[in-house]
């Protein structure tokens, strides 16, 4: 299950990072600024968000699995509808559309390795859910170039739409074969109450109520806004800045996914080195390091440099913090993910759409130094929050 669960999550980051490299194609066929076509990837963000509102109860509700198998026959739908957007306005709703529906898959996945994985073995098995996520943003980051220069970016939905339709029906599938081989629960056995918006309103406030929720719901809130918020403008700054192709721009954007998997793969050994402590506190520098080359890089080669170093770093930082999530209240562990990933992209659309207007006034250099020096900031507060070194798994 994990594996088909890993290809939904590969479509719907591949779904959400597509649009990076097209914002400079986008702003000259609709004849608006670089700036009003990011309207794009924050409308996504911010349906994605407020969702999860909405899928941390059902997902408790009906089942995680369940839930994400609908969601991800939802993207296939609106991916679809993406496709054939006349103007700028219908595609921008389109895409809040689009992120309303995927917002049911990568929490929700992460919340059921919550329910299936111990604590100790979480970290790890994150990584690999992560490979998949992180495959993903390279893929749509390359191909939402690759699709602008060879194709139009409308084939870019199309194939995402046929992907989506894949991995629902393989879920679909697996679901099915993994119901008929388990027993019945017994006559009586406890049943879920029925959702109510009191009780879910009651339930999110108690949450609220815990120090450590608060901690790192604003810790993420902040995450998304300084480091996803510049992110999204990083092909903008490869092609204004430095003259790059839109599909050279997402080829380089790849590096940033790159990092990620790096990280992924070698999570285990550097946990067991860093600690979460350290993870936080070197991904933070790293992030720092990538958004400065990044803006103040005299040839492209620096900038390739930053999104490879911001890539390896952001994983650390975020990873450390979704370990966080999926342990800071057990017994609502779909809300609180879901909360979790609400905060994380009502962050980010909040930081896209103060980075938009740098963009028009030719402020981005300087945006993303200050957003270098909030991740540091932001890297060393985590790093005195969380746990210290991590014992590996047994026979590890």
């Amino acid at each position: 299950m994990l594996r088909v669960i890993s290809l939904a999550a590969f479509c719907s980051m591949a779904s959400m990072r597509v649009c990076d490299p097209m914002l400079v194609s986008l702003a000259r066929e609709f004849s608006v600024t670089t700036g009003d076509a990011s309207a794009v990837i924050a409308a996504f963000a911010v349906s994605y968000g407020v969702l999860q509102l909405f899928y941390g109860p059902l997902g408790d509700r009906l089942g995680k699995v369940r839930v994400v198998i609908g969601a991800t026959f939802a993207c296939a739908l609106f991916s679809g509808v993406t496709a054939l957007a006349p103007t700028l306005p219908v595609l921008v709703a389109a895409r809040a559309a689009m992120g309303a529906s995927a917002a049911g898959i990568i929490p929700l996945s992460m919340a059921w390795i919550g329910d299936n994985v111990p604590y100790e073995q979480r970290q790890e098995t994150l990584a690999q859910l992560m490979v998949a996520t992180v495959s993903g943003m390279m893929a749509g980051q390359w191909f939402g170039g690759f699709a602008v220069e060879a194709l139009g970016w409308r084939a870019a939905f199309v194939v995402l739409s046929l992907l989506f339709l894949t991995a629902a029906s393989l879920l679909w599938r697996q679901s099915r074969a993994m119901a008929a081989s388990t027993p019945a629960p017994a006559a009586g056995s406890a049943v879920p109450p029925a959702f109510s918006l009191s009780a879910y309103l009651a339930n999110t406030a108690a949450l609220l109520r815990m120090p450590r929720v608060r901690w790192v719901l604003t810790v993420v809130a902040v995450e998304g806004a300084l480091a996803f918020g510049t992110l999204a403008f990083v092909p903008a700054r490869m092609v204004d800045g430095f003259g790059l192709s839109a599909s050279a721009a997402g080829g380089v954007m790849v590096l940033y996914g790159v990092g990620g998997l790096i990280y992924s793969l070698l999570a285990r050994r550097w946990l067991a080195l860093l600690g979460e402590r350290g993870l936080a506190l070197v991904g933070a520098s790293l992030i720092a390091a990538g958004l400065l080359l990044l803006a103040w890089g005299p040839v492209a080669a620096w900038g390739v440099l930053g999104c490879f170093f911001a890539g390896v770093g952001f994983y650390m930082l975020h990873n450390t913090l979704q370990v966080q999530a999926t342990q800071m209240a057990p017994e609502a562990r779909g809300t609180a993910v879901t909360l979790f990933a609400c905060l994380l992209f009502l962050g980010q659309s909040l930081g896209v759409l103060l980075v938009a207007a740098s963009v028009d006034r030719g402020w981005i250099a300087p945006v993303f130094s200050v957003a270098a020096l909030g991740v540091l900031v932001l890297g060393a507060l985590v790093s005195r929050k969380v746990n210290g070194r991590v014992a590996a798994p047994a026979g590890a």
